[in-house]
């Protein structure tokens, strides 16, 4: 087995695998990888418990649950020093699904679902815009996802 901080070229050709299928069974990924399921299980918890892989569960399209906006918006703060408490109180609007503090013009970036532009008008009015602190917003819809993906795994080039 592998050094606990460490991974090697097996760990990354087994989270290449996953993120390409996460429902990928674990003797399949273990054919491509040349080693044992029991290996590949233990190297996945292994990867989990390092907090390499993260959460884990299905992606759910919006669209087929009634949320057909998809929002950013940026957040400018009245003082930088308010993203902690703004961030917490933009945690408790479930439809916000993302959260980032970022550098550039605004504060905050955030990504937002709501059922039609009627629910995002509310959500912004009557819930973002209404927590002390955050001095304006600007909203973008997005018109279409292109495509979303992990990042790449690459094999080391040593």
């Amino acid at each position: 087995m592998t050094h606990k901080h460490h991974l090697d070229e097996i760990d990354l050709k087994i989270l290449d695998i996953i993120s390409q299928n996460a429902r990928i069974p674990f003797k399949d990924v273990a054919s491509e990888c040349g080693i044992s399921r029991a290996a590949v299980h233990q190297r996945v918890n292994r990867m989990i418990e390092m907090k390499v892989i993260t959460g884990s569960g299905y992606n759910i399209d919006p669209k087929k649950v009634d949320y057909h906006t998809c929002t950013y918006i940026g957040i400018f703060l009245d003082k930088g020093e308010l993203y902690h408490k703004v961030a917490r109180e933009l945690m408790s609007i479930r439809e916000i699904v993302e959260c980032h503090y970022t550098t550039g013009q605004y504060a905050i970036f955030a990504k937002v679902y709501a059922k039609n532009n009627e629910h995002l008008k509310e959500i912004l009015n009557d819930q973002i815009q209404r927590i002390s602190g955050i001095s304006s917003t600007e909203t973008f819809i997005s018109l279409e996802e292109t495509f979303n993906r992990q990042v790449p795994i690459y094999k080391n080039q040593e």
